[in-house]
């Protein structure tokens, strides 16, 4: 199988690996989103001291990414007109993460649940009293109309494939622990055998039949895209090319029938919009995963407990 570079991966792996190994002498130089640097948080209440120590800048990550959209909409809800959403990526929003962490400073970035940072890190998400991100969401497994017919094998599995946040976790912290995303997702399969035998039961494998999945660059849909493409090829005789894209790219791709299929759509809030526009173009198999959640993130050594504080 093809060796798949992963760019936003990549990025996440020179500064966040050596940072978790430990290593004094990481490059302080590498680019990252703007945020002002300060020292360690004082004691005091926070109030609009805080956006001047951060330049009233959160940080985001891609444009266009259903979480984005979602926080911009609540930073109008409460009113942030000071603040300004820095556009970035995952791989970028997680490095300036790491380096403010170590060293005790403030920080405020577009955070979601299931993701690696939460494990290595002490964060916490900011109360949201109005409801603006929406709680908690799934994601959902969304394919081409016609797929079913085309490719059933293919169809039967995307539509039962389902696993728990731990899973996806467990795939993500091997990643970012330096394993490859191919391997990682490879090792989990190997070490999963009765769950992923519940997938393709029985399904009668293909004889190289092609099939195309589209992700975005996070580190979740990452895991979960590499977990499906290892399935469809090494249990039901597929190759698979995954493409990386952006989110709406990623919703269009299906609705035309350039992609087959994604299993990272964040419904029924995050990517609401995508639903909206495409949701007569594509099918919805369901939800392949519960219990996640979007919001602004900080880490826990911060005095700040809600959005409405950065009023």
């Amino acid at each position: 199988m093809m060796n798949k570079t992963v760019p936003a991966l990549l990025a996440v792996m020179m500064g966040a690996t050596a940072w978790l190994a430990g290593c004094s002498s990481q490059n302080t130089n590498t680019q990252l989103p703007t945020a002002t640097v300060v020292g360690p948080i004082a004691s005091e209440k926070l109030d609009n001291a805080l956006g001047e120590k951060l330049d009233y800048k959160i940080i985001g990550i891609d444009a266009g990414a259903g979480s984005m959209v979602k926080t911009e909409e609540v930073m109008n809800l409460y009113g942030l007109d000071k603040w300004q959403l820095v556009e970035g990526s995952d791989a970028a929003m997680t490095a300036a993460l790491i380096k403010a962490y170590e060293a005790k400073e403030p920080i405020i970035i577009t955070g979601w649940t299931p993701h690696w940072m939460f494990k290595k890190m002490d964060l916490k998400y900011l109360a949201d009293p109005k409801n603006g991100f929406g709680g908690a969401e799934q994601i959902h497994t969304i394919v081409r109309k016609g797929l079913r017919e085309e490719q059933p094998a293919a169809y039967h599995f995307l539509d039962k494939f389902c696993w728990e946040p731990a899973d996806m976790e467990s795939v993500m912290v091997q990643m970012i622990d330096g394993k490859d995303p191919e391997v990682a997702a490879a090792e989990w399969v190997k070490n999963n055998e009765a769950k992923v035998a519940k997938w393709v039961e029985g399904i009668q494998p293909v004889q190289k039949e092609k099939l195309t999945l589209a992700y975005v660059a996070w580190d979740s849909e990452i895991a979960s895209s590499h977990v499906v493409e290892h399935v469809l090829e090494q249990k039901l005789g597929y190759e698979v090319e995954l493409s990386q894209v952006q989110t709406g790219p990623m919703w269009a791709g299906v609705a035309i029938g350039d992609v087959d299929g994604i299993v990272a759509a964040w419904l029924p809030s995050t990517d609401t919009s995508y639903l909206k526009k495409f949701g007569g173009q594509i099918e919805d198999l369901g939800p392949n995963l519960d219990g996640t959640k979007i919001g602004l993130v900080v880490p826990s050594y911060m005095n700040i407990s809600s959005i409405e504080d950065l009023q």
